[in-house]
């Protein structure tokens, strides 16, 4: 995965978010955290990993790939937004911490709550690889993952221009 261009892509993505709304001198860390737990949420959701009550199945694959990306555009956002982009460039060292989905969710929520209480450049790279070893753990790969950011990140231009 080429993590320096999804960088660049995001980093064009919200400054045009930014100057369009007026928002250029305005902290967003705070939103953003949220917005990454709102997404974290929804994703749980479509795998339905944790709904041991029905019968139903997950989502589509694609469906739940579509969800994964929206996570990402806010990582990628809040490591540009803590100046941390320059020192994440390859994110090659995804670890299987033999989870299952449900638990490995659980993390997730952990390491973005204490990002937001030590914003610091490791606590972040611990959501960007525990994030990446979900994505392998629904069955990702890095280009999957890849050309679903690119995708889903032409759809968020196309509605902003559509007053989103």
């Amino acid at each position: 995965m080429n993590v320096e261009k999804l960088f660049k892509m995001q980093d064009a993505l919200d400054r045009h978010i930014e100057e369009k709304h007026g928002l250029e001198n305005t902290n967003l860390i705070e939103k953003k955290i949220l917005a990454l737990l709102v997404e974290l949420g929804e994703l749980a959701n479509e795998t339905r990993c944790f709904k041991f009550w029905s019968l139903k199945g997950p989502a589509a694959k694609e469906s739940i790939l579509a969800e994964y990306v929206d996570g990402v555009h806010f990582i990628l956002s809040l490591g540009i937004a803590c100046a941390f982009k320059d020192t994440v460039t390859e994110m090659t060292d995804v670890v299987d911490k033999g989870q299952d989905p449900t638990s490995m969710f659980i993390t997730l929520y952990r390491d973005i709550v204490l990002f937001d209480q030590d914003r610091t450049e490791s606590r972040y790279r611990q959501v960007f690889q525990d994030y990446l070893a979900l994505g392998n753990l629904l069955g990702f790969s890095s280009e999957d993952i890849e050309r679903a950011y690119v995708d889903k990140n032409q759809i968020n231009y196309d509605r902003q221009k559509q007053g989103y």
